[in-house]
């Protein structure tokens, strides 16, 4: 048997659910025709389990015609294709997810395609698609996506392949399959906060000079913001998830003559604008370059977490912000030993942590230059921790940080892809030694 056309008991058994008219009975469970396409699947599939939420979410996602309302009734797709893709589903091993993120405030950028990543512009066909706006209709028979509004933006699409180690009642309520013993109040230290695929793609993305080519870096160095990611899944046992509103991107009024002469306002997204030379600079993110970082990610380098407080950075504001780009900075170049004299060996008698910090970063970018400016903000970050009276960040030193933070973490990753087997402790070292004489 294969998952390319169902058995005839499964087609049947859907033609007559199919068939039960609108609206259907308050609890769906009860009703002899989902009994008997669950008896169908459990005699056919024994691993699909106990799936009641799952069958349930699973038939509301392909239009389960007694749940849709009269006026809704389009939205259901034939029982035959039904039974198709519910058996498919039943079976499946793998499935993909795809996360939609818009890019608020961003100038117009060139089309990027990298790894399992595009940064474009999408149609409102396209978007429809994307968002599978049929499904969320079936869901949410209230709201309606407005695939117009949101094309007006750019987006960064980025495709995961998962892997289905859960029974289908196990996708959709998760919770049930939970180890109720384990302190659901624990932190994990370096979860991020949109799925990791994403925060991967965004660390590429940020080792862009933003700050350089920002034409109002005192409003904000980035490119772009990612105010939320929108998740949507194959699977058909998984409920999907309400988009959020366009209002929660960023607008601004302007003023246009319609065809009779009237003055109208009408809304467009608002944009920080770039310098000339981002539009062709930007494609040199590309698919080599994104396979470059890859490799430079496996390396020992970057085995600290350099890109959790990296892209903490970019995803804060105020000081926040500022202290995200010195920790990323001490988490790429620093080591226990430079706070704990004991762990050096006996014969290094050389200065403390931030000086020793301070010299792989001169080593790096070779030049006492770069580490004046982490000494200068070092002040900054030490003042605001100890409660020492301190003025506001400037732009300037606002701009620095991030700009310190971005150049030595592009060093890391090239010096990461020449020395794949190299001992991070030893490559710090040889840092150190090289970067002491520019201090």
């Amino acid at each position: 048997m294969t998952g390319d056309t169902p058995p005839d008991v499964v087609t049947r058994a859907v033609a007559e659910l199919w068939r039960v008219p609108p609206p259907g009975p308050d609890n769906l469970f009860s009703l002899p025709e989902f009994m008997q396409l669950k008896e169908v699947l459990q005699s056919l599939y024994p691993k699909v389990g106990t799936p009641l939420v799952a069958l349930g979410t699973a038939l509301r996602n392909l239009g389960l015609p007694c749940g849709l309302p009269q006026d809704r009734q389009h939205l259901s797709l034939p029982s035959d294709e039904a039974a198709y893709r519910l058996n498919f589903a039943v079976q499946a091993k793998r499935a993909r997810r795809w996360h939609l993120a818009p890019l608020d405030l961003a100038d117009d950028l060139p089309s990027l395609q990298f790894g399992p990543a595009a940064l474009r512009r999408f149609s409102v066909d396209e978007l429809r698609v994307l968002v599978d706006a049929r499904r969320l209709a079936r869901f949410f028979p209230t709201t309606s996506f407005e695939a117009g509004r949101f094309s007006e933006f750019q987006w960064l699409v980025v495709e995961e392949e998962v892997s289905l180690e859960r029974p289908p009642e196990g996708r959709a309520v998760p919770v049930l399959f939970a180890d109720l013993q384990q302190d659901f109040g624990r932190i994990e230290p370096h979860k991020g906060r949109f799925p990791a695929i994403v925060e991967d793609t965004l660390f590429f993305l940020l080792l862009a000079p933003w700050e350089e080519w920002s034409q109002m870096p005192e409003v904000d160095w980035r490119g772009f913001r990612v105010p939320w990611v929108y998740t949507t899944d194959e699977d058909l046992f998984v409920r999907p998830l309400a988009v959020p509103s366009p209002a929660s991107l960023s607008w601004e009024p302007q003023a246009l003559t319609d065809s009779w002469g009237d003055v109208v306002e009408v809304e467009r997204p608002v944009v920080l604008p770039l310098e000339d030379e981002a539009a062709a600079a930007v494609p040199a993110w590309n698919g080599p370059y994104y396979e470059r970082v890859t490799r430079a990610r496996a390396s020992p380098l970057f085995e600290t977490p350099v890109v959790h407080f990296f892209i903490r950075a970019y995803l804060s504001d105020g000081v926040d912000e500022v202290l995200g780009h010195l920790t990323a900075i001490e988490a790429a170049l620093g080591l226990q030993a430079d706070y704990d004299r004991r762990l050096r060996l006996r014969s290094d008698k050389g200065p403390g942590a931030t000086k020793r910090v301070a010299a792989r970063i001169a080593a790096l970018l070779n030049a006492r230059g770069f580490a004046d400016q982490y000494e200068q903000l070092f002040k900054v970050r030490s003042a605001f921790l100890h409660g020492r009276a301190m003025g506001t960040i400037s732009t300037a030193e606002r701009v620095m940080a991030r700009k310190l933070s971005r150049q030595i973490v592009t060093a890391l990753v090239d010096r990461a892809t020449t020395a794949q087997g190299a001992n991070r402790e030893a490559e710090l070292q040889g840092l150190l030694d090289r970067g002491l004489p520019f201090l």
